[in-house]
């Protein structure tokens, strides 16, 4: 199609603004990305929506028209939802590129104009194809979240017959059509997102075809423009956390219009898949922010305060502050810069690459993105469910705020949380198969904590959890904090960190205490201790009624969730008042 033809589509809202003598161009996909260097994603005749989040500044359009024209993007168009009226600096790179460029109304949604061009020039070439999307298109419209991907797997079920799924890279299901009639079983479905992986991985070309017992499967990749780093040129940086739609067919056999078909139709699940990564942003923002108060020793007050903001976000409807746990992911790269033939750096574009220790991608941003995946409970299905977790990303590691519902229990609830080896069951199996050769996931899990002041422990405790789970073999591998057991703290090789957040985990919660009530109840702990627990010998060496003493160990035992009855807890006291 030609972009005169959707200057004259009024509901698509466009309106130009540069490239009147262009508008005979053909149009042959489309993209929507906020990347400040999306070339690796573009192939040439593309119409590039934007909602300018790459723009921090008049300096910053120029090198971006640049790009998409060398990439030979047909047009640009603009949204004007966000910063209003589109910046004169877009408009002059444009005219100096001459890339025509359109703005968008506030009222016309990105997916509007991806499924109208999706139609059009699918059309083209499949007339099947074009009666899907237009029907997607009239059930899109028809609410805010647009149908959801189940939408146009109906439609692929009841207009071609075909059995399809949209599956995580960690092998979750996203979605399945009505067609077919039970849930993929989450073996298969394990199997699936591994063979995809592992095939992108070493650079095979897709559509990838799997059998799995008597079915065969042919797997094609949901690419999205807005994940990975900008300026990205690695595939490692995307492949482990996009989407796949698995259809129940040999794609082999297909004729190139049917496979143009399934192409169109990825691009409709990735419209879909973009949105919902858009909405991470807040999530993201507020779990970046506690991160960044707890690292610089921040007031307990304050990280409080933003731990009450983020609550009602993550948890929604709760009325109660909720319990919190730390979960600390790395993904570290094998091998000298590149990678594997396939899976290192791809041609084309200009830019400079993030990268690791190790030659590979920066490890932050793929570890946040692996990490708001695997998090989510395995048995779930939809997209849903990620909505509650927030993740941040420091380096090459990423960091997990996990909200858990307050508890009954007068203990800290650590029982109730995420349990290390169960975050990484469904999953391992996926993910070794798109590491594997290549590199590794480690992953650390805190105790559960009730306050801000625990937040501190908790990191380290992480921290440390996912470096014993990285002295272990495999690709994929998993800490919790059941495995710090006392007796570590006597070994000669643990850091000063973990001793720190051993005796902070223990005594900050005491001392916080103190400090607020004046209880003296670390006094009355080293006393208690000293007396052998001695409820006489203890109460008469402080001038205390033995009741008194009681309620103030009880008050203890109810802090910190340990039983000083239990002598595994007297001798983790012990030695946290030794190291402070």
């Amino acid at each position: 199609m030609r972009l005169r033809a959707l200057l004259d589509t009024d509901a698509l809202g466009l309106r130009l603004l540069g490239g009147q003598d262009e508008l005979d161009r053909t149009v042959r996909g489309v993209m929507t990305t906020d990347l400040r260097d999306p070339s690796r994603y573009l192939s040439g005749g593309e119409l590039v929506l934007t909602g300018l989040a790459w723009r921090r500044g008049p300096a910053d359009s120029e090198p971006f028209v640049r790009l998409l024209a060398g990439a030979g993007v047909t047009a640009l168009a603009a949204g004007e939802a966000e910063l209003g009226a589109v910046p004169d600096d877009l408009v002059a790179a444009c005219a100096q590129h001459r890339l025509p460029l359109f703005a968008v109304n506030e009222s016309v949604a990105f997916a509007t104009i991806t499924e109208h061009v999706v139609r059009q020039v699918s059309g083209e070439r499949a007339g099947d194809l074009a009666a899907v999307v237009d029907r997607h298109r009239r059930m899109m419209t028809s609410g805010p979240a647009g149908g959801g991907p189940d939408v146009v797997l109906d439609l692929l079920g009841s207009d071609l017959d075909l059995r399809a799924w949209v599956l995580s890279p960690a092998g979750r299901l996203i979605a399945g059509s009505r067609l077919a009639e039970s849930e993929l079983p989450a073996q298969v479905c394990a199997t699936l997102a591994g063979e995809h992986l592992a095939a992108v991985r070493t650079g095979r070309r897709g559509p990838h075809r799997v059998t799995v017992g008597p079915a065969t499967y042919s797997l094609f990749p949901v690419r999205g423009g807005g994940r990975g780093t900008p300026g990205a040129r690695d595939v490692r940086e995307t492949v482990l956390s996009e989407w796949l739609l698995a259809v129940e067919a040999d794609a082999g056999d297909w004729p190139e219009e049917r496979l143009d078909l399934l192409e169109g139709v990825t691009q409709l699940i990735a419209v879909e898949r973009d949105r919902r990564d858009a909405a991470r942003t807040v999530r993201r923002r507020l779990a970046q922010e506690v991160l960044e108060l707890v690292q610089t020793g921040a007031a307990p007050a304050e990280i409080a305060a933003r731990l009450r903001v983020a609550a009602p976000v993550l948890l929604p409807g709760l009325g109660a502050a909720p319990h919190w746990q730390v979960v600390v992911a790395r993904v570290e790269w094998d091998g000298a810069k590149g990678g594997p033939a396939g899976f290192g750096a791809e041609s084309g574009g200009g830019g400079r690459r993030s990268e690791g220790p190790a030659g590979g991608p920066a490890g932050g941003p793929v570890a946040q993105a692996l990490l708001e995946e695997i998090l989510v409970d395995p048995l779930s299905s939809g997209p849903e469910p990620s909505d509650r977790i927030a993740v941040a990303q420091t380096g090459d590691e990423a960091v997990a705020l996990v909200p858990l519902p307050a508890v009954s229990s007068e203990h800290d609830g650590s029982e109730t949380g995420l349990l290390a080896d169960a975050i990484l069951e469904a999953v391992r199996e996926p993910l070794s198969a798109g590491l594997d050769g290549d590199g590794r996931l480690t992953l650390g899990v805190s105790a559960a904590v009730h306050s801000a002041e625990g937040l501190r422990g908790a990191l380290e405790e992480a921290r440390h959890a996912r470096r014993v789970a990285a002295a272990r073999p495999g690709r994929v591998c998993a800490a919790g904090h059941q495995e710090l057991a006392s007796h570590v703290l006597l070994l000669p090789f643990v850091p000063d960190d973990v001793r720190r957040a051993f005796t902070a985990r223990l005594l900050d919660p005491l001392r916080e205490y103190d400090r607020r009530h004046r209880a003296e109840l670390i006094p009355t702990l080293e006393a208690f201790l000293d007396c052998d627990g001695s409820w006489t010998r203890c109460a008469a060496r402080l001038h205390l009624h033995v009741n008194t003493l009681r309620y103030r160990v009880g008050r203890i035992e109810q802090l910190t969730g340990r039983d000083l009855s239990r002598l595994e807890d007297k001798l983790d006291f012990f030695l946290a008042l030794r190291m402070s």
